[in-house]
């Protein structure tokens, strides 16, 4: 899923804006020429790939069949939070994302539906570069990344693990992977056309759409991180945001 960090930080409501030409103060992007080079390939997708599938599939999509194919995504996704719950030693987010899959699975029809928020289960996200941070990896310098957008080194890194920790990947067939993937693409089209507006105004109505898509990961990242984030002075990649 292309910028979704954009879309977190549109979901946490962290939406305040820092002029352009002050949001490099403090930020550790050794590599932004060849970071830009990479936004630019990514906004090009967007604009000529991602923005009008999102529209198509919105159209031809009703709402409540976007939030049925997020739900089911959403819910094949638990059994690796539960893995990067259990490394971080979070007993409690374990077992949040565990009886959300078990129940949203039977009962909320594999999925499909969210019965587990409904019985007061909230939901709960976790990713390989979490566990990295609670293990006190640093952050390492900003990149973005082709496809996926602004990550971080050490984001990165969990990005290329989270590849092999769903326990879901080893017992699902092939054709049960392809409706995994296909939901997850399908749910990020249509979080794209839900927020089109406000990804739109960063790529495409800012002064520097490259520097404003960094600042609202770094932001959005250190909200989603809270504490964990550790605080190393002997980092030479150490910069005030979380990852």
């Amino acid at each position: 899923m292309i910028f979704p960090p954009i879309l977190a930080l549109a979901l946490s409501g962290c939406a305040s804006l820092t002029p352009v030409d002050r949001i490099n103060d403090g930020v550790n992007d050794p590599f932004e020429a060849q970071n830009r080079k990479v936004h630019a390939f990514n906004k090009g997708l967007d604009k000529t790939v991602v923005k009008p599938a999102s529209s198509a599939y919105a159209a031809v999509a009703p709402a409540p069949v976007r939030a049925v194919v997020s739900n089911a995504s959403r819910n094949l996704s638990l059994p690796a939070t539960t893995v990067n719950s259990l490394l971080q030693g979070d007993l409690r987010g374990a077992g949040i994302a565990s009886s959300r899959f078990l129940l949203n699975s039977t009962l909320g029809l594999a999925g499909l539906f969210d019965p587990a928020s409904d019985l007061g289960i909230p939901p709960h996200e976790t990713d390989f570069g979490q566990t990295l941070a609670v293990w006190g990896a640093p952050q390492g310098a900003y990149l973005e990344l082709p496809f996926f957008g602004p990550s971080s080194e050490r984001a990165a890194w969990g990005r290329l693990v989270d590849m092999v920790t769903n326990p879901l990947d080893y017992e699902f067939d092939a054709s049960e992977k392809a409706i995994k993937s296909t939901a997850g693409a399908l749910s990020a089209l249509g979080s794209r056309a839900k927020f089109g507006s406000s990804i739109d105004s960063i790529l495409y109505d800012s002064a520097d759409s490259y520097a404003q898509t960094r600042l609202f990961y770094l932001e959005s990242r250190k909200f989603q991180l809270g504490s964990v984030e550790p605080t190393n002075a002997d980092d030479p990649y150490d910069d005030p945001y979380a990852e």
